[in-house]
């Protein structure tokens, strides 16, 4: 039988929880209903009490009535992550399903983050319509939009919530049938070495043709979409040393970091391969833009930019020369402290589909200044850096930078090989 942990705040919640718990019991799943709550007595019967969860985090739950909310939140998620990492090692949890608002999202979602890839997960909040980054993280949260706030169950949160205990019936009967959780002792236990690339729209040519290479020379690729999300979830995996090389051609996320744009992966971008010490091919894909929202949201300090719509939601604007520069000198700073074998790869006549000769991009000016930062910056390191006469998207530019990171793969385990 399935098994399925409801985590939520049972002294406001446990009405939708009892309900949801019901639901699931319909479809012939089993319930483990944990109570994170604080402050009052829970409004439906847990398995788990506050008091254990409490006692899990090594605190007491008395003690947490005295400190102030974000403290006592901070310690039930901490307790909950552990019953539940508990319950999954032992056979006993296929899924977590949650609802709340902004503090039951928060300690749902960490519980969430911490069981594998594959494990279902879903999260129902209010706060699930805007940036849901920091509840997702580099994890597979679902998270489902409750339209109204998690204050009963009506006519508008019945059907929603019932979707919800749908969804996760099928994932949970599913899993416990067929457990497909992505464990990292998996990933490195035989089978194709896996390389991480980096990939948008405006590179994908360039990307593609090196991925058919490297998986024609027996490497499994994970492609991850340079969307700000997708950046955090490739330096996470890299950090755990999951990959055999990281081919990072596309940095886009580094110029949303520098301009403010909305799909940053946050400043330590760039860094996890190198301080793994991971083979690492780089290149410049798409540091010609920054992604805005829509255009009625784009700040109007930007408006006399290059400006193209991308789609209805992201409106971008092309890098200027002074900002090329400083992304040359970040990505040096980062680079000249990797302790793995790296190499840049510049292409020079263009970083994406927007920046080829006859784009709406090129801008020779700005990618001089970017390209130049980067030769003077790295001249006397350990790194590597080539230029190319073509453009990002060149099949042949894709095909050298995969050569080029199968070498610097091969050369590391031979290495390795001798030294152990």
């Amino acid at each position: 039988m399935a098994i399925v942990a409801l985590v939520g705040t049972l002294d406001t919640k446990g009405t939708e929880y009892g309900w949801l718990r019901d639901h699931l019991h319909r479809h012939g799943i089993e319930t483990i209903l944990i109570d994170t709550g604080v402050i009052g007595e829970p409004l439906v019967r847990p398995d788990i009490t506050h008091s254990d969860v409490a006692r899990a985090a090594g605190d007491d739950l008395r003690h947490l009535r005295e400190q102030d909310r974000g403290a006592a939140v901070t310690a039930m998620a901490r307790g909950a992550t552990t019953i539940a990492l508990d319950l999954y090692a032992a056979g006993r949890l296929h899924g977590v399903l949650a609802l709340g608002g902004s503090g039951g999202t928060s300690m749902a979602t960490q519980v969430m983050r911490a069981l594998p890839i594959g494990v279902p997960k879903l999260m129902v909040s209010s706060m699930a319509s805007g940036n849901v980054a920091p509840y997702v993280g580099a994890s597979d949260i679902t998270m489902m939009y409750s339209v109204v706030d998690i204050a009963g169950v009506n006519r508008i949160s019945a059907p929603l919530l019932a979707n919800a205990a749908d969804a996760m019936a099928g994932m949970a009967q599913g899993f416990a049938c067929s457990p497909r959780a992505v464990r990292a002792e998996d990933l490195l236990a035989g089978g194709r070495p896996l390389v991480a690339a980096s990939m948008a729209g405006v590179t994908t040519p360039g990307v593609d043709a090196a991925r058919e290479l490297l998986t024609q020379l027996g490497y499994e690729v994970l492609v991850f979409h340079a969307s700000g999300t997708g950046g955090r979830s490739l330096e996470a995996l890299a950090g755990q040393g999951l990959f055999a090389g990281v081919l990072d051609l596309t940095l886009s996320e580094l110029a949303d970091d520098l301009v403010g744009g909305i799909l940053t992966a946050g400043p330590d971008r760039l860094e996890a391969a190198g301080r793994a010490g991971v083979p690492q091919v780089v290149s410049l894909g798409a540091l010609d833009m920054v992604k805005f929202g829509p255009l009625d949201t784009l700040p109007r300090r930007f408006r006399d930019r290059m400006i193209r719509v991308h789609n209805p939601s992201i409106t971008v604007v092309r890098t200027t020369a002074q900002e090329c520069a400083e992304l040359g000198r970040r990505i040096t700073a980062k680079l000249r402290t990797a302790t793995g074998p790296t190499a840049v790869l510049a292409p020079l006549r263009g970083l994406s589909t927007l920046g080829v000769l006859s784009g709406p991009y090129h801008d020779p000016r700005a990618d001089a200044a970017l390209v130049a930062e980067l030769s003077a910056g790295l001249s006397d390191s350990d790194v590597e850096f080539r230029t190319f006469d073509t453009h990002i998207n060149d099949p042949a530019f894709g095909r050298a930078a995969a050569e080029r990171l199968h070498r610097m793969i091969d050369q590391q385990s031979v290495t390795n090989a001798a030294t152990a």
